[in-house]
């Protein structure tokens, strides 16, 4: 099991997706806060849960028109740090998706996680969704963590973690994901908060405002 943690200057974020949208000319999947009875178990304030799905939604847009069916791309964001993943078929195209998010408006933080080649097939989509599935119903059922503080999105069999935890959940849902069958890697994109910011949240599943600084790891 290949664990990836990787270090942004913005803060000190563990690089290491919810339901995703299909369209139909392009195949572009936006990773996207479920807003209805959501927001109140959400880490992020209410604002900040409504910027992610803007930059979500006008990513999408923008890639499809800049690209039409030149790939497959993903774009999920939390607490205004937008990850891409998928894949297009040149690096020209990798970077030109990069600026694009990057103009969006309110994100902070870009994660370019794209892989130039050819576009993953539906047998692969269908199996990267199940397994998000079998991973959003194991933190749920870890009764140490707050599965709402959490976004998980998959990528050919790669596992990508957001949120706003502390290290110890942080570990603890890796371990978790990691002993799931068909996680290959797990890539953390984490702000690790303290355990006084936690305990301050009232509850696991308490809401914070977005723009708290993380803890160093």
């Amino acid at each position: 099991m290949n664990i990836s943690i990787r270090r942004v200057s913005l803060a000190l974020v563990l690089a290491a997706s919810a339901g995703s949208t299909l369209t139909a000319c392009f195949p572009l999947a936006v990773g996207g806060a479920v807003m209805s009875g959501m927001v109140a178990a959400d880490r992020r304030t209410t604002g900040t849960v409504v910027e992610d799905e803007g930059i979500e939604l006008r990513a999408a847009s923008r890639i499809r028109e800049a690209l039409g069916d030149r790939g497959h791309v993903n774009v999920t964001s939390y607490n205004r740090q937008a990850l891409i993943t998928g894949e297009v078929g040149s690096a020209q195209d990798k970077q030109l998706v990069e600026q694009i998010v990057s103009n969006v408006e309110n994100v902070r933080h870009i994660v370019n996680e794209l892989a130039v080649m050819g576009s993953s097939t539906l047998t692969q989509r269908s199996s990267d969704s199940l397994v998000t599935g079998k991973v959003k119903a194991s933190l749920v059922d870890t009764k140490e963590l707050s599965a709402n503080a959490f976004k998980v999105t998959t990528e050919r069999g790669t596992t990508y973690l957001m949120g706003r935890v502390t290290a110890r959940e942080a570990k603890m849902a890796t371990d978790v994901i990691s002993s799931i069958s068909g996680v290959q890697k797990v890539v953390r994109i984490l702000e690790i908060i303290s355990e006084d910011e936690l305990a301050r949240m009232g509850s696991p599943s308490g809401q914070q405002p977005g723009t708290s600084k993380p803890q160093p790891n």
